[in-house]
């Protein structure tokens, strides 16, 4: 299964889960689309597992096969296996240029990354999945720190998130820790999507 590139909103109301992450989606109409939107029937313990999946891999824009395979790397990793999944996401080169303001949606910052805008240490990766180490420092490249996108994102950036340093001159952001499970969205439920792929 490819990546979904429909409408977002849509999604976010079929799962009652705002992937903007703030609530947008939801408040005028907080019920699934269609016409029979409204008569929510209750989820069995499946449902319920394949929901918090679908939940996670929409919000951080990875197809089933990256999600899978990213699922894979968390379960060999020493600790927790649900907090290990989310946090390898959160390390995403796409999403880390999110959280830093670059781009006004992951999907923005998905593009800009394709395009080659980004440098991580000084070298350009066009690779959105790439994973980010602590220590490494995420720019645009000097011929893309003026891009209008860039200027219009920043002016409405939120609060970047406490692993994450960011140099205002030099526009270069540095994972300087990992993040922490109650750094994370709170709405999701890692220990069922383990439960689901542990089936």
């Amino acid at each position: 299964m490819s990546r979904y590139t429909g409408p977002t909103w849509k999604v976010s109301r079929r799962l009652g889960f705002s992937l903007s992450e703030t609530g947008k989606e939801l408040r005028k109409r907080p019920y699934p689309p269609g016409q029979h939107g409204q008569g929510r029937r209750k989820l069995t313990n499946y449902g319920r597992q394949l929901q918090e999946k679908q939940k996670l891999r929409f919000l951080y824009g990875v197809s089933e096969r990256q999600f899978r395979k990213t699922f894979d790397v968390a379960v060999r990793m020493p600790g927790i296996t649900g907090e290990n999944f989310m946090i390898l996401l959160e390390c995403r080169l796409d999403n880390l240029v999110y959280r830093l303001g670059f781009a006004r949606s992951r999907a923005g910052a998905r593009q800009l990354v394709t395009h080659g805008h980004i440098t991580v240490n000084g070298k350009k990766v066009d690779i959105p999945s790439y994973r980010v180490q602590v220590g490494d420092e995420i720019s645009l490249k000097e011929r893309s720190r003026n891009l209008k996108v860039v200027e219009e994102a920043l002016e409405v950036r939120p609060n970047v998130p406490e692993y994450l340093s960011f140099d205002e001159q030099t526009r270069t952001g540095t994972l300087i820790r990992l993040p922490r499970r109650d750094e994370l969205n709170p709405d999701i439920h890692e220990a069922e999507v383990v439960e689901f792929y542990s089936r």
